[in-house]
């Protein structure tokens, strides 16, 4: 069997590297379609975990729309399906290139099996367009690799047959395992470049689509009363790029001292920063994943999740955009709070993802 791994973020290729290396291990077929829908983050993540692509689209282009970057994807893969077939396509998550990698796949009659299946707000704009990515690509999917109880239990209220879902824990676990295992040394160093060692901060992040222009600036200002009030307390924020978030960041805490502003950083060092952390304010997905396993309590900057888990589970907690709400939440985690979720046990597996699904498709397929 031929394998074709399709993705383009950062996000993907963190959660996929695990597993395209169990896969080399056991000496399966495997190649790589690279979208580069995200192309220097991206390319530091393949750096870091010696991935080369057999495929690289490059297909990112300034100011380049949804429509137009998925007519441009699906036009692009569909040539390269023709040129070399594959058996399997495994794609992961929720981005434009999940989807459309599917879809192309469909085109070619060629089953896919997705990473990260089930996960759901049940708001189709809330995440935009996460959320109906993953659900067009749900209905294509041969095989769903969920990654807990619940995401499969979301599959079969939509009627994928049991046979076809796969409970295996989350890869992106199995990412952060191999890295603070290989890297360890370069995590330390990194630490001492930032000048973090043993200072007490809180680790910011805030991208997503839904929370630019208001609700970055509802945030933010939380953050600065905060900040005002807590003499020790610092924050860390690798800016994200895009000009409507720097506006909104930099027009608040631009001046504050104690808010260290950065630009994005490589995955190794968010990893360092993550650690050293005292703790984690978010609208990513994937951090609210692999905070559990490094303590780190995580307040969720979102109206939505579509990883309830970690709620449940007291890992994180969501507190939406509205200024009181997020400084009532930080001045929470002053209390007892702060250790009851810094103890709590990680929902989302225990590293061993990427061989649960490299047992299962050697099972269904070449046994």
């Amino acid at each position: 069997m031929k394998i074709a791994m399709i993705f383009g973020t950062r996000p993907e290729a963190i959660k996929m590297a695990p597993l395209y290396k169990k896969l080399k291990e056991e000496n399966m077929e495997v190649k790589v379609i690279a979208t580069a829908q995200h192309r220097e983050m991206l390319d530091q993540v393949l750096n870091l975990f010696e991935i080369k692509p057999d495929y690289d689209l490059n297909i990112m282009t300034k100011n380049q729309t949804l429509p137009q970057l998925t007519s441009k994807l699906v036009t692009e893969i569909d040539k390269i399906l023709k040129i070399e077939p594959f058996d399997y396509i495994l794609v992961q998550g929720d981005t434009t290139s999940t989807f459309v990698g599917s879809l192309a796949a469909f085109y070619n009659k060629i089953f896919v099996g997705h990473v990260e299946a089930g996960l759901r707000t049940n708001d189709i704009y809330n995440p935009f367009p996460e959320e109906m990515n993953r659900r067009l690509t749900g209905t294509i999917a041969k095989h769903h690799f969920a990654s807990t109880q619940k995401a499969k239990d979301n599959l079969l209220k939509e009627g994928v047959e049991e046979k076809n879902i796969i409970v295996t824990g989350n890869t992106v676990i199995d990412a952060l395992l191999w890295v603070k295992e290989n890297k360890n040394k370069d995590i330390e160093k990194i630490k001492e470049k930032y000048n973090i060692k043993n200072k007490k901060f809180i680790l910011v992040t805030m991208h997503r689509r839904e929370n630019w222009g208001k609700p970055i600036e509802n945030v933010m200002k939380a953050i600065k009363r905060y900040l005002h009030e807590n003499e020790e307390m610092h924050i860390v924020f690798p800016v994200h790029l895009n000009p409507i978030v720097r506006e909104s960041v930099y027009k608040i805490l631009g001046n504050e001292e104690k808010a260290i502003l950065i630009d994005p950083v490589e995955y190794l060092e968010f990893i360092a920063l993550m650690d050293e952390s005292h703790y984690i304010m978010t609208d990513s997905g994937g951090i609210q994943e692999e905070a559990p396993t490094l303590g780190k309590p995580t307040l969720v900057l979102r109206e939505t999740t579509e990883r309830p888990e970690a709620i449940e589970a007291g890992t994180a907690k969501l507190i939406g955009t509205q200024e009181e709400q997020v400084y009532q939440a930080m001045k929470e985690l002053e209390t007892e709070k702060y250790a009851q979720m810094s103890k709590a046990s990680n929902p989302f597996g225990d590293g061993k993802a990427s061989q649960r699904i490299v047992e299962f498709l050697k099972k269904r397929y070449y046994s």
